[in-house]
């Protein structure tokens, strides 16, 4: 027998025998926008064992972040592993199960506002993976009042919230990034499901409503749902864990219930909304740090 082939044959036989899964990547995947203007990049987060099961199907996460993460997603792309599912995935090593989608959302000019936390901001600040270990996790947000109910709001403007800047203006940008996963990566189409935080949880809640076909669960997170996006994901009976902060005060929990309670007088049965009545605005680091909301997801799929 040839040296060649002997070499390739142990090759194989070693790889066979190891129990060590494959270990976790991630890459950057250019796309031109539905907007135009120049090439963008988003993330392709592969889990932990990918490679060692090319006959596995895996579930897609697509996750919206915040505010101030958004960029040109060249440069600016590693502002979106400071919160959300990647940050834990990535940087914390937290092994969760899901190819993980994680897009860039456009400036749409804020830049220019004088928004402090987008104009004095620094990629170099990013949380970076470590060879050994995790970084230090960000202290919470200071919620310097007490917790307290509120009267809930019954009457909301007809347009929709944060629209102007918001992840409605590039919906087939993600319809396209969830489309490539599903043909290129050993992906599963009956377990596709959304996820985002503030500006991403608004997000969330339109893309649910607009293409509740599409998913098998959404999870907006500090980001309430406006009543007329409810009818279609009531008909679809699309399941919703929706998450609030009891001391936001940059989204206040007040605007949840009526989205809510419309989905149960629609007849939707598979709605949860938690408030987490002494966190603020960052909830999210308690819910994408612990594993409730991945599990829940994981329990459904599309029919």
């Amino acid at each position: 027998m040839k040296p060649l082939l002997i070499l390739l044959l142990l090759v194989f036989f070693f790889s066979a025998c190891s129990s060590e899964p494959s270990p976790d990547r991630l890459e950057r995947i250019s796309y031109v926008s539905e907007l135009g203007g120049p090439e963008r990049d988003y993330y392709v987060y592969l889990p932990v064992g990918y490679d060692s099961g090319p006959d596995k199907t895996w579930p897609v996460l697509m996750f919206l972040h915040g505010n101030g993460e958004r960029g040109n997603a060249k440069e600016d792309l590693p502002f979106t592993m400071v919160h959300g599912p990647l940050f834990e995935a990535w940087s914390q090593k937290k092994e969760l199960p899901f190819i993980l989608i994680v897009p860039q959302l456009h400036m749409f000019g804020l830049d220019t506002l004088g928004i402090d936390y987008l104009t004095n901001r620094d990629v170099s600040k990013v949380p970076q993976r470590l060879e050994v270990g995790t970084p230090e996790r960000e202290p919470d947000f200071g919620t310097p009042y007490p917790m307290s109910g509120e009267t809930h709001i019954t009457e909301f403007s007809e347009t929709l919230p944060l629209s102007e800047f918001g992840w409605d203006r590039v919906q087939n940008d993600l319809l396209g990034m969830i489309d490539n996963v599903l043909e290129n990566y050993n992906s599963d189409s009956r377990r596709v499901y959304l996820s985002g935080l503030s500006y991403g949880g608004f997000g969330t809640w339109y893309m649910g409503s607009h293409y509740p076909d599409r998913f098998a669960a959404i999870n907006p997170v500090v980001g309430w749902g406006h009543p007329s996006l409810m009818p279609t994901i009531a008909e679809h009976n699309l399941p919703v864990w929706v998450f609030a902060g009891g001391r936001d005060k940059t989204v206040d929990k007040k605007y949840f219930f009526a989205g809510v309670n419309l989905l149960e007088e629609l007849g939707h049965s598979e709605v949860i909304f938690t408030i987490h009545e002494d966190m603020g605005h960052d909830a999210w680091r308690r819910i994408y740090e612990g594993d409730d909301v991945y599990t829940w997801l994981l329990k459904h799929k599309i029919n």
